[in-house]
């Protein structure tokens, strides 16, 4: 059953909803059980955030490119790649955005782990995507301008909104 007051938004089966969303042939989609949220008017709330949330993220996504990318993790950031990592001792798979360097000619990476994909929220896939474009927009900032680039100030970035921060955007 299609809900036509939320796009993107369908009721599968009376036990939750379903979202979909489709960018360039690739679909990213989430169910959202009544149960596990609480009930059917929270698992809807829950559905249309990260519904909202993904669009904003996947609108990031768009490339000069007109085939897709053969890199199956690029988020359209260039140097941030959004991967699932497995960890073969806890059994379990990890989100993270990864951010691509280079720091006195040698190539580094910064990862943003998110958290396990079975109980990450759309909220905390978002902030790590923001942190990792910041981290990577002042990377190349402070190439551009030809100044040293510090990336402690990235710490404790979990607990942090850094894009939030007017000051360090503009740098």
């Amino acid at each position: 059953m299609t809900m036509a007051k939320h796009k993107h938004i369908t009721e599968p089966d009376t036990f939750g909803f379903q979202v979909r969303i489709v960018r360039r042939g690739k679909e990213t989609s989430r169910y959202f059980s009544h149960k596990l949220w609480g009930n059917k008017a929270k698992s809807l709330l829950a559905a249309i955030a990260w519904r909202d949330q993904m669009l904003v993220v996947l609108k990031g996504s768009r490339t000069r490119f007109l085939k897709p990318p053969k890199n199956k993790t690029t988020t359209g950031v260039t140097g941030v790649s959004r991967t699932i990592k497995y960890d073969h001792r806890k059994d379990k798979s990890y989100l993270c955005y990864t951010v691509f360097w280079v720091k006195d000619r040698k190539s580094k990476n910064k990862t943003f782990q998110v958290g396990n994909v079975e109980t990450i929220t759309a909220n905390d896939e978002l902030h790590a995507f923001r942190t990792a474009k910041l981290f990577r927009h002042c990377y190349e900032h402070s190439i551009d301008h030809d100044i040293p680039f510090y990336d402690g100030k990235f710490a404790g970035w979990k607990k942090l909104r850094l894009y939030e921060n007017p000051s360090l955007n503009a740098t």
